[in-house]
């Protein structure tokens, strides 16, 4: 049986990471095209999919005007490929900066998940867990 895998981006915390390898799916660094940190997330496609996503909010959204690089990721473009390909995004926001993140975010879609790092890793398992089932 193939073993389920997360994709993170960096600046996840390490010991969430540590508990999913643990609890035996792979994890699998993901970059928003300004830092580098593994296969970029535009470049997610069937063949090489991860059934979750977990991310920082600044992670996902890109500069504006002449700072954006053209290989930053904007938000929208993850939101879409997360639809397309079915796979949940968790955004650790903490729970008092959720409402402004779902303004800045333009209300995400039901695939994309704002939760508070400290339920982070309840939130992942319950998710992959639910994903085996189906």
């Amino acid at each position: 049986m193939t073993r389920k895998r997360v994709g993170y981006f960096d600046g996840t915390d390490s010991a969430l990471l540590t508990a999913l390898v643990c609890d035996g799916y792979d994890t699998i660094p993901v970059s928003n095209g300004r830092d580098n940190h593994g296969h970029h997330v535009r470049l997610i496609n069937d063949k090489n999919r991860v059934d979750l996503l977990i991310a920082y909010i600044h992670k996902i959204i890109a500069p504006e005007g002449e700072a954006r690089e053209e290989s930053d990721v904007v938000f929208e473009d993850l939101f879409r490929l997360c639809r397309i390909l079915e796979i949940p995004l968790l955004l650790e926001i903490p729970h008092e900066l959720q409402p402004r993140a779902t303004e800045l975010l333009g209300n995400p879609p039901d695939i994309v998940m704002l939760v508070d790092p400290a339920d982070t890793l309840t939130v992942a398992r319950r998710l992959l867990a639910d994903s085996a089932a189906t």
